[in-house]
């Protein structure tokens, strides 16, 4: 069994599942409260299983907020050491766009990274083998859309303005999920790394980083 761990941004999300099939998943509204409430939800998913049957970690490693990938990619390699289990990172903008891999368009999903900017990134099943067709990356919406010839699916963190954007820079092209759509879900998160595993590939958890994709603000010294 494995089990999988995403504190990308307010919303968190944990499952248990078996060679990627879900058993048990929780998904709730943390807000900044994931170093308190990860844990003891961790527990309770634990509660409902033989503990010596996890297997294996993943984990969503970013881009997002800064604390909560911290506290997820510490408690994930914290449980990969306490259980002796593989354990394998998977980008959080992948994870956004696996729950749509059954459609034909490619998915784009969308980060809001502040500052007028947006993290993004491209997918899409072709020939049925589920492709990246463009990295992580910081950019804007127009210069985004200007990448973009064919019709996408947007999913992720659609604010109506980006929406709004969205629709005026590509019209039809536009295919903009909504609703329960765009919850991100750590059962997607687990059959993508239980693929990873299956094929023998697992991260060193010494050198497994954030994917964020940006530096952290430093605040300067005031002069004295």
């Amino acid at each position: 069994m494995e089990i999988s761990i995403d504190t990308s941004n307010e919303t968190a999300s944990i499952a248990l599942s078996d060679s990627g099939y879900v058993t048990a998943e929780l998904t709730w509204r943390a807000g900044q409260n994931h170093g308190t409430e990860l844990l003891p939800n961790i527990d309770h998913l634990l509660d409902k299983t033989d503990r010596s049957m996890i297997k294996g970690v993943i984990v969503a490693i970013g881009p997002g907020s800064f604390n909560g990938l911290r506290v997820g990619l510490a408690t994930a390699k914290g449980l990969a050491l306490s259980f002796n289990a593989p354990l394998v990172g998977i980008s959080t903008l992948e994870v956004e766009a696996y729950q749509h891999a059954l459609h034909s368009e490619p998915i784009c999903p969308i980060f809001n990274a502040g500052r007028g900017e947006i993290a993004a990134a491209l997918f899409a099943n072709k020939d049925g083998k589920w492709q990246k067709l463009m990295d992580e990356h910081i950019t804007k919406i127009d210069e985004l859309c200007a990448k973009l010839k064919n019709k996408a699916i947007f999913c992720g963190q659609i604010t109506e303005e980006i929406a709004s954007q969205l629709k005026g820079y590509l019209g039809e092209k536009a295919i903009i999920a909504e609703g329960v759509l765009l919850l991100r879900r750590a059962g997607y998160l687990a059959e993508l790394g239980a693929k990873r595993l299956a094929n023998g590939e697992e991260d060193n958890p010494a050198t497994l980083q954030p994917l964020y994709l940006r530096k952290p603000a430093i605040t300067m010294k005031k002069q004295s």
